[in-house]
């Protein structure tokens, strides 16, 4: 194998032959040794590179906070990091990656095969800032047909296989598995109930009225009947629908002879159901079962990665990436460190069809054949219906790249226009607002939402459980004053601010990568609060016991009436103020509002509902969820619910004289 590197390779381009020869160590005279960055990261390199094994692995460069700036393998870890001391033949971003390094880190491997799937791991887990990084890494929807009832249910399943049952997929949206899922209940008339629903039915539910399911819970269909069904849906999704067509169109043909139309109606409806799911895939591929497709295109300095799933010769969707890494990487590479790291934590199809010649496709085919346990070809078709596939995915690449670059630069201009309304330095780079969410002091839960140039970044959202004993209830200074000092104190620990001094810099003339929907630094550009001139005073009085001083604050008061577009905003220099009516920012901050409220609400429900489950009222005879929620939006507390008299207890609504003398008995219960 070639020296190239299956994620981006800050390395000149080395050959079979290059990594075959004997590199010499350079060790120039210090008084020699030219000053600067660049010449501290070389020296670095040197000093580890003496003590560098000379077999396969896995190398880590690090920072001098110990930060991971880069994983790579190698062939040999020893050869490889001799390229990176070389006085010449680097570019700017190889530069910079050298120049910030300070230590180093090797894992050797048996194989180079071993050193691809270990470093694609560590890049998803570390995900260094010179590596190429898959981004969206959402799990894929999957059909599942259980095995763990005599009755086997379809449905669909997303995460962990922990229950028994046949797995097909991946699919690249819950759309397309429902789509699916209806149809194969028309086609094969399987149950899709809960378990517990179908011991509890005592007769036919809609689905069986409109003809979507057999209904086994109440005996419509014969047990060796209905697994009959199941096994031909089993076969259909595994590839061999030809098989079932036939078996159907023939059951049709007899019932047809044998004059009953009734029943051969039936398998007339199951072929058009079937046939409906094969013509809704749209551009399917003939002669391959199953293969991903994976087309790459640049534009701008970005990447959009197009993925195409075909199962079974039928196309189950598609999705597109849009990975992070240095806009002068080549888009081979981009594809190859891509599919690597796609593949860390999923089944790898036997085929696998990509838009570029990958530069170490032979050795990604090998580590994915030794990783799924059967072969597992990497191809770049040439000519016929593979290229045609390949060519439509490229197409869809492009489009989606197009559209996201559209949204960019719209979300561009809101920030400009943001920055210049709020007279910030430049346009900010991470927003963050925050929200405080209870009913009269319970279950109170504050909410940060941050929003970056290509809008909401939400694996960045936090929620924050009030935990201060001494609150008021209803305080909500109070709660925002916890929120932002738990925030803010895990920041300064996490990343102190002079390590953010860049944060407003210009992509482009630093030399980093425009990355689509991340933001390059912890520390916000923008704070703002839900509140008025009280919530703004109230933050920047922690924020300044904090230290943290140049951080802009803005607090957004609702409008008269709460009405929206009558927003008031509050800064520490300058006087409240509004934005005209209709004002594209007023809407863009109105959005930004909404969705911390939004997952404020969310987050504060999501607690409340499991309080009222799981609090001390479920064990009490008599309460039931309706009681339940009466009780606490009249005390606001299980706390106060406790300490109520038996009156009190009364005045709730719904709630009698024996109802409530059970309650209080149950929380002052004598001691015997």
């Amino acid at each position: 194998m070639n020296g190239r590197k299956t994620d981006i390779d800050p390395e000149p381009d080395l050959t079979e032959e290059d990594e075959d020869q004997s590199l010499p160590l350079p060790e120039p005279d210090a008084d020699a040794r030219p000053q600067g960055p660049l010449a501290a990261g070389r020296a670095a390199i040197a000093t580890f590179l003496k003590h560098a094994p000379a077999t396969p692995g896995v190398y880590r460069m690090l920072d001098e906070a110990g930060d991971v700036l880069y994983v790579g393998k190698a062939k040999s870890i020893r050869k490889r990091l001799a390229s990176y001391i070389r006085p010449t033949g680097h570019d700017s971003r190889i530069s910079r990656m050298i120049a910030a390094t300070a230590s180093l880190e090797f894992v050797t491997t048996r194989t180079e095969t071993e050193a691809l799937l270990l470093e694609a791991n560590l890049i998803k887990r570390l995900r260094p800032r010179f590596n190429v990084l898959m981004r969206d890494d959402k799990s894929f929807p999957y059909i599942v047909i259980s095995r763990d009832h005599p009755a086997p249910q379809i449905l669909k399943h997303r995460g962990a296989r922990t229950r028994a049952g046949d797995y097909y997929g991946p699919f690249a949206s819950v759309w397309a598995v429902n789509r699916t899922i209806t149809a194969l209940q028309r086609a094969f008339l399987i149950r899709s109930c809960s378990d517990a629903v179908f011991e509890s039915r005592t007769r036919p539910c809609l689905l069986h009225q409109i003809k979507r399911c057999s209904a086994p819970c109440t005996g419509e269909i014969a047990t060796d009947a209905y697994a009959e069904l199941v096994r031909e849906a089993r076969d259909f999704l595994s590839g061999r629908s030809r098989a079932v067509k036939e078996l159907l169109a023939e059951e049709m043909e007899k019932a047809s002879q044998s004059l009953d139309f009734e029943r051969a109606a039936i398998y007339r409806d199951r072929l058009a159901a079937l046939s409906a799911i094969q013509s809704q895939q749209g551009v399917n591929l003939r002669g391959v079962d199953d293969a991903d497709v994976f087309a790459i295109h640049q534009a701008g300095g970005y990447h959009c990665v197009q993925v195409f799933f075909f199962r079974t010769g039928q196309n189950w969707g598609n999705r597109a990436y849009f990975p992070k890494a240095d806009r002068g990487v080549p888009a081979d590479e981009v594809l190859d460190a891509f599919i690597a790291q796609f593949y860390d934590d999923k089944p790898c199809p036997r085929t696998i069809l990509v838009s570029e010649e990958l530069p170490e496709r032979a050795l990604l085919a090998e580590a994915l054949s030794t990783k799924s346990g059967h072969a597992v070809e990497v191809t770049r078709p040439k000519r016929g219906e593979k290229r045609d596939v390949v060519d439509h995915a490229l197409a869809n690449a492009r489009e989606a790249l197009g559209r996201k670059l559209a949204e960019t630069s719209s979300q561009q201009a809101l920030l400009i226009s943001l920055a210049a309304q709020f007279n910030l330095p430049a346009p900010p780079r991470r927003i963050e607002v925050y929200d405080n969410s209870h009913i009269q002091g319970s279950n109170a839960v504050g909410a940060m939402i941050v929003a970056g140039p290509e809008g909401f970044v939400k694996n960045q959202y936090r929620k924050f459980n009030i935990r201060s004993d001494d609150l008021t209830p209803g305080d909500d200074f109070g709660m925002m004053r916890e929120v932002l000092e738990r925030r803010f104190k895990r920041l300064l620990s996490e990343h102190p601010r002079n390590d953010a001094s860049a944060a407003l810099a210009d992509p482009i003339a630093t030399g980093s990568s425009a990355v689509l929907g991340e933001t390059d630094t912890p520390w916000p550009d923008l704070v703002l609060i839900d509140g008025g001139q009280g919530q703004l005073s109230s933050a920047r009085e922690t924020l300044e016991q904090l230290g943290v001083t140049d951080v802009p604050l803005v607090a957004i008061a609702k409008g008269k009436d709460r009405d929206a577009g009558r927003e008031t905003f509050f800064t520490a220099d300058r006087e409240p103020f509004r934005l005209p009516p209709r004002d594209p920012l007023l809407y863009f901050v109105e959005r930004l509002r909404d969705e911390a409220h939004r997952f404020a609400i969310g987050s504060h429900r999501t607690r409340r509902k499991r309080d009222i489950r799981e609090g001390g009222l479920q064990e009490i005879p008599g309460i039931g969820p309706t009681r339940k929620r009466a009780l606490l939006n009249h005390f606001g507390t299980l706390k106060a619910i406790e300490r109520a008299s038996v009156g009190d207890l009364a005045k709730v609504p719904g709630i009698n004289a024996d109802t409530a003398r059970r309650i209080y008995d149950f929380f002052h219960e004598q001691p015997a």
